[in-house]
């Protein structure tokens, strides 16, 4: 008896990601987002006030998801023994593909978030904080290719190579939102592709692959 109840006052406890896990069930359980947050916290057990501890909103709450999906990329990812040895070009690899593995363990969700707004600014908008985690990762990894240069010229700044992967991201994003194919592979086939492109346009400026990434995107999309 008294193990069960130190368990289940544990599971009672509130944090932030039990908060995001409530709301994600309910946007899957539900087909729509929550409108009122004392109704939210109260069908769930909880007091408003204790909502205001994590997230100052719904919209708060939104962004909180996004972060969440990239704390548990990068812990997966640092977790691996080998993942310190990659070069940058074999990290960015890795950071998409345990990325777009969380997205697909929690797709239901994802598809509901990004296609129920319709303005283009509010889709972006709760993404504004995975942005900046995003970006930030880029440049560190900017800095290792730099190291790894040694003493080559590479022209290209942190600052464009983060723009650049934010952007490498979104468009990443979108086609993983419309690939129906197993185990969405050939999402994987464009993580490859890109990466390897931005890659090989920092280091040598060659159109060799970017005509070949683009002639892979216009087969894709045309097929």
């Amino acid at each position: 008896m008294a193990t069960t109840k130190k368990t289940t006052k544990k599971e009672n406890i509130l944090t932030r990601e039990r908060l995001i896990d409530l709301y994600m069930d309910y946007v899957l359980e539900n087909g729509k987002t929550p409108n009122i947050i004392y109704k939210f916290t109260k069908d769930n057990g909880l007091k408003e006030e204790d909502f205001y501890n994590f997230f100052g909103s719904f919209e708060a709450l939104q962004k909180g998801v996004w972060d969440k999906f990239f704390e548990h990329t990068m812990e997966v990812m640092q977790k691996s023994e080998e993942y310190s040895d990659f070069s940058a070009r074999e990290k960015l690899l890795t950071f998409y593909y345990t990325f777009f593995e969380i997205l697909s363990a929690n797709r239901s969700y994802v598809l509901f978030s990004l296609k129920q707004e319709k303005s283009p600014l509010k889709k972006l908008g709760q993404l504004s904080t995975l942005r900046k985690q995003v970006k930030e990762f880029a440049r560190d990894i900017n800095r290792e290719a730099r190291i790894e240069a040694h003493g080559k010229t590479i022209k290209t700044p942190g600052s464009a190579f983060a723009e650049a992967t934010w952007l490498q991201l979104l468009f990443l994003l979108k086609f993983w939102m419309d690939d129906n194919s197993l185990q969405f592979e050939k999402t994987d086939m464009a993580i490859e592709k890109s990466v390897n492109t931005v890659f090989d346009l920092f280091d040598t400026t060659t159109l060799e692959r970017v005509l070949d990434f683009g002639k892979f995107i216009w087969k894709e999309k045309m097929a």
